[in-house]
């Protein structure tokens, strides 16, 4: 008591060194600054005498709201997230090919530019660009009238002939018996007989040229050749049509493929009806395609060879789209076969989740071959039986607990 009362009296024999209390606030001259102005020790001893009960109040508001702050938060830390259920499935090796992805254009290997067999005007059109039709359905109806008339002016002619042909046929019959007993002479006879003949001829020719326009009746309605797709409709109702003038064209349904080229030194390792992916890009649809044949003339620059995959029939695809199919281009080779519901893509690349001591554990996928549904990964740390997670991996995390609750 006996300093500080020294100390407050007389600022000139103030020590040097501030008290332990003020010294972080104090410089080495025992100056202090307080609400931004220069002050001594002894002034500042008054003030914290002021201000010293509501400071430690302060200090203590914020010490005790920075320990509750750090307990909640080990408290947050300390729980776990509860072990996730998922559907697991084994890994199996076999010997496959690795394969890369070739970009093709889909196309109709048959296709028919279907014309007009007969001449007239256009009087009703059944399909339109991109129309699934079956072989035999009508497409382009042409006016008949003027057919019409005519067949049935040679339906009346045939009547006439017939009459015609009783009675000489009759005639005939009678001079025959009376040439036979000396009673008409041989050219009565012959001329009766030449007259039977004629008109039987004549009926005949009638009966033919009525089946040419019976004929042109059934052309003036074009039909599908097969079951395809109309690629171009060419016509419409009200045009003027010529034999021969292309109408529509149809593409089969039934012999739809992607052309590929690729390079001549994958032929090895393919061979033809060898089953292989195929993904319509348009529509990210994966189906299984049959390798047919290639082109027998490479491309003189690049080398590369058109190949020929056949793909089952499509409702919505269009010639010229692009797909992309998985082409053989190694031997046979040990691999693990993962399936696709297993992968999970992270900044761009490809992992899975095993289980190892009930929790999830995250490996990366090297995919050098797609088979359909599944995968062939050449890393190493695969082996036969390693369980991966297929059902549930979307919302796992490393290291997070697991339950199994089914195997596939």
């Amino acid at each position: 008591m006996t300093r500080m009362k020294a100390i407050l009296d007389d600022p000139v024999k103030s020590p040097s060194k501030a008290p332990r209390w003020l010294s972080k606030k104090f410089d080495m001259q025992g100056v202090v600054f307080l609400t931004g102005v220069r002050q001594y020790i002894w002034y500042a001893e008054r003030l914290s005498k002021t201000y010293n009960a509501a400071d430690r109040t302060f200090c203590n508001t914020i010490i005790l709201s920075l320990l509750l702050i750090i307990f909640n938060s080990s408290l947050v830390m300390a729980q776990e997230p509860p072990p996730a259920k998922v559907v697991t499935t084994n890994i199996v090796q076999k010997k496959v090919a690795e394969n890369n992805s070739f970009l093709g254009l889909l196309d109709y290997e048959r296709s028919s530019q279907i014309s007009a067999e007969v001449a007239g005007l256009v009087t009703e059109v059944q399909i339109k660009d991109g129309d699934r039709v079956q072989a035999g359905a009508p497409l382009v109806s042409i006016n008949t009238e003027i057919l019409d008339q005519e067949i049935r002016l040679n339906k009346t002619r045939i009547e006439q002939i017939e009459l015609k042909i009783k009675h000489s046929e009759k005639n005939y019959r009678r001079l025959e018996k009376l040439y036979a007993e000396k009673g008409v002479s041989e050219k009565s006879y012959d001329d009766s007989l030449y007259a039977y003949q004629d008109a039987m001829l004549e009926k005949q020719a009638i009966e033919n040229s009525l089946a040419m326009l019976m004929l042109k009746k059934k052309k003036s309605t074009i039909y599908a050749p097969f079951d395809g797709v109309v690629l171009n409709k060419n016509i419409d109702i009200g045009d003027w049509v010529q034999q021969g003038k292309l109408l529509v064209l149809l593409g089969s349904s039934n012999d739809l493929l992607v052309r590929v080229p690729i390079a001549e030194t994958v032929l090895q390792f393919i061979q033809s009806g060898q089953k292989v992916p195929v993904q319509i890009n348009a529509f990210s649809k994966e189906i299984m395609g049959t390798i047919d044949t290639f082109a027998p003339i490479a491309d003189e620059k690049t080398k590369n060879i058109f190949l020929k995959v056949r793909i089952p029939q499509q409702t919505t695809v269009a010639a010229n789209m692009s797909a992309t199919v998985f082409i053989p281009t190694s031997a046979p080779k040990t691999l693990s076969l993962i399936p696709r519901d297993a992968l999970i893509k992270f900044q761009g690349k490809d992992f899975v989740y095993t289980i190892k001591e009930g929790k999830a554990s995250i490996l990366p996928v090297n995919i050098v071959s797609y088979l359909g549904n599944t995968i062939g990964a050449d890393n190493p740390y695969f082996v036969t039986g390693m369980p991966v997670v297929i059902e549930g991996n979307e919302r796992l995390r490393p290291d997070q607990s697991v339950v199994v609750a089914g195997e596939k």
